[in-house]
């Protein structure tokens, strides 16, 4: 699996984070989204994929 954000849509409601904050964090200063692993390890994946599928933006991209 491997994982792509776009910062540009996020509207940093931390969901992702929520569910999934080995993966995802958020900046500080506006709340943004942070990819802290491209390649999660295979027991994150089902975090990862929920993350994904409840980000209001649509800011993050799962390949599998």
């Amino acid at each position: 699996m491997k994982v792509v954000v776009d910062q540009d849509k996020c509207v940093g409601s931390g969901q992702c984070v929520m569910l999934s904050e080995a993966v995802f964090d958020q900046r500080d200063e506006d709340g943004v989204v942070v990819l802290l692993q491209e390649n999660p390890t295979a027991d994150q994946h089902e975090a990862v994929r929920e993350s994904a599928r409840v980000c209001p933006a649509l800011a993050i991209e799962v390949e599998e």
